[in-house]
């Protein structure tokens, strides 16, 4: 058991964890907001987005979390990784007519060439991104923080996706996202920075002791799909199976938010409006890592559950600021606060030394199959959503209020599997 953690872990977590996630808040959040603004994109055309990026994290999870285990290092697939990942983001500068124009001639719509080349250069973005934090930094975490240190780990790691949001948001303030020049200049921030961050990791990440596997790389990247691996694991497996709805109930709004609060609501200093919540659901995500400590699994998991049903009922019913406010701080609580839970125990239940291989499992459950059930559920939601013209003459879809009761709807399954665990607890 590593019950004492020194400056330089600490360090290294916050600084990757924030900033991979702020990477990953551009992409999940506003990739959509790009081609919705820029392209006009469908709500057809942000599933299909999701749906390929979650493809491409899921199986790039796995085989690259394998051969890390395999070769036995973390840091090096970390960093590079980061270095990489940022030259990816910083790739998107060159999606303007200028540049594209001269080098493709479309055969149809212009639009629809240049969201095709958006999801195409997300999925580049999404295997080195998955590379460096799905698999290689998750495993490092996994390797690096045990015992009663696991939910303190786990609640910065947790709040991290919360404090980007905040970061992002602040930062988006001060563009028009109706230009393509803002966008170019996003991009070229965010690609130096986690360029950055990967060339400090050299310095500042420890290595841990991982020992090379013996197996065969193949045995490596199906080891956790294999029903005997499933059989010597049922309990992190079940915890899987919880983890999956949680995430598909997360995945029906959230391609939708940013939208769904400036188009829908009007909203146009939402920033100002949610950056409170966050703040303030960043405080008990942090904490609620040391609740999972010492309640354990199923009672801080049953907490974080209701808490995130209660704000898709608020956000379900109201309108107005103040209650969209409530209704976004329970909801971005009980998210987060959930995915504290579920890491640490996942991460509990991981046999020791097989942290790599078993990131492919863990990615299938929070990415992959929510990302293809979730978007195509809200999808299907906003078939007949209303639509509004732009100053173009073009339509978009105007997301409704639909999708927090489809997601709430799908969080209510997770409960049975919670309470299960809380009988077998006691």
């Amino acid at each position: 058991m590593k019950n004492k953690l020194g400056g330089r872990f600490w360090l290294a977590l916050t600084i990757f964890s924030l900033m991979g996630q702020v990477a990953w808040v551009v992409e999940n959040m506003y990739f959509n907001v790009f081609i919705y603004k820029m392209f006009n994109a469908s709500a057809a055309d942000i599933s299909v987005m999701v749906t390929a990026s979650a493809v491409t994290a899921t199986l790039t999870t796995i085989f690259m979390g394998a051969l890390s285990d395999k070769i036995g290092k973390r840091k090096l697939f970390i960093c590079s990784g980061y270095i990489l990942w940022g030259v990816s983001i910083f790739s998107f500068v060159l999606l303007k007519e200028d540049v594209i124009g001269k080098t493709f001639a479309f055969a149809g719509s212009a639009a629809a060439t240049y969201i095709s080349l958006t999801i195409i250069l997300d999925c580049v973005m999404t295997f080195f991104g998955s590379t460096a934090n799905d698999a290689a930094f998750n495993a490092w975490l996994t390797d690096s923080a045990s015992g009663k240190n696991r939910g303190a780990a786990e609640g910065i790691n947790a709040m991290m996706p919360l404090v980007s949001i905040l970061v992002v948001f602040g930062g988006f303030m001060f563009f028009d996202l109706n230009k393509a020049d803002s966008w170019s200049l996003i991009y070229t921030i965010i690609g130096v920075l986690v360029t950055a961050v990967g060339v400090l990791g050299f310095f500042i990440i420890d290595e841990p002791k991982v020992q090379s596997t013996n197996g065969s790389y193949l045995e490596g990247i199906v080891y956790g799909f294999l029903p005997k691996t499933v059989a010597k694991n049922k309990k992190l497996y079940v915890s899987l199976l919880a983890f999956i709805i949680f995430n598909i109930s997360i995945q029906i709004f959230m391609p939708y938010l940013i939208i769904y609060y400036e188009v829908t609501l009007g909203m146009k200093d939402y920033v100002l409006i949610m950056a409170p919540a966050i703040i303030v659901a960043s405080v008990i995500t942090a904490v609620w890592g040391k609740v999972y400590d010492k309640r354990g699994y199923s009672f801080s998991g049953l907490i974080a559950l209701i808490c995130l049903i209660i704000g898709y009922a608020v956000l379900f019913l109201t309108r107005a600021t103040l209650p969209v406010f409530i209704g976004s701080l329970l909801m971005m609580s009980g998210y987060l606060c959930g995915m504290a839970v579920f890491g640490a125990f996942i991460r509990d239940n991981i046999p020791e030394g097989m942290a790599g291989r078993f990131q492919g499992v863990r990615i299938c459950s929070q990415v992959l199959i929510p990302g293809i059930v979730g978007p195509a559920i809200g999808k299907k939601i906003l078939e007949n959503a209303q639509t509004i013209i732009g100053n173009d003459g073009t339509a978009s879809f105007v997301p409704n209020a639909n999708i927090f009761l489809a997601a709430g709807i799908a969080a209510i399954f997770v409960l049975p599997l919670l309470i299960k665990a809380k009988i077998k607890e006691k």
